[in-house]
């Protein structure tokens, strides 16, 4: 028996996980660095992906702008090419617009010139349609490999991931959406007194990347659950860009 056999066996597995922890993991820096969390506690940087969806982004835009909270849209830019007057909507509201690539695929298969392509085109049309291109990217399930944010950082936009990704995407009961979303009120309660720390980031679906107009009211009514519950825990929510920021003194 060749006794290098296991050794190379042990070495080819643990280069698998280290692979898989860097394309998957919200938190991995290994192929490059990314943003996940806000800079204060106090700030919650709700997001939403695979819009925009004509049946429920509109009722969402509405429920924000009851609770003054702004939030930052990553959209597919085969929607955005149907519904550009929902775009400019959303953005008209004080909310941010980031890329979420073209047709929404596993990034972590394809080649660096079909990434960039993919970009490329949400960020063209999201151009064409706002008269700027977005700063800030997400990828399709937050799969990554070696070339997806470096190409985000070639085409001048930072890649956002999140702190937490409670599954809203999947069918699942209202009530155990609310209770996958509970973290943050826990976290936002041990930090009430603190001024100085990271944030959330909440990753949430208005629309779904097979079609238009999927079903997403569990998110809305998720939100509607939540929204007034973080902010009598003095939550502050606010765009990616503005969580970013330093907080004011």
């Amino acid at each position: 028996m060749n006794e290098l056999l296991p050794i190379a066996s042990s070495v080819a597995v643990a280069t698998a996980g280290v692979v898989a922890y860097g394309a998957v993991n919200a938190q991995a820096q290994l192929f490059g660095e990314t943003v996940y969390q806000t800079n204060s506690p106090r700030r919650l940087a709700i997001t939403f992906d695979d819009g925009p969806n004509p049946s429920l982004t509109p009722k969402l835009l509405n429920l924000l702008e009851k609770y003054d909270a702004k939030a930052t849209f990553f959209l597919i830019g085969r929607f955005a090419r149907e519904c550009p007057d929902l775009v400019r909507d959303t953005a008209s509201r004080g909310h941010l617009i980031g890329n979420h690539t073209e047709t929404h695929p596993n990034l972590f298969w394809l080649s660096p010139s079909a990434i960039k392509e993919e970009l490329h085109q949400c960020t063209g049309v999201l151009g064409e349609i706002l008269g700027a291109q977005p700063k800030w990217f997400r990828p399709p399930y937050g799969f990554r490999n070696p070339w997806v944010v470096p190409t985000a950082k070639q085409l001048s936009m930072r890649t956002l991931m999140w702190t937490l990704l409670p599954g809203d995407w999947k069918p699942r009961p209202l009530e155990t959406l609310i209770r996958n979303i509970h973290p943050i009120a826990n976290r936002a309660e041990q930090n009430r007194a603190q001024a100085r720390g990271t944030g959330d980031v909440l990753c949430l679906h208005d629309g779904g990347h097979r079609g238009l107009n999927a079903d997403r009211n569990n998110t809305l009514k998720a939100l509607e659950h939540w929204l007034p519950r973080w902010r009598d825990l003095s939550l502050e929510f606010v765009t990616i860009d503005e969580a970013v920021r330093a907080p004011a003194p």
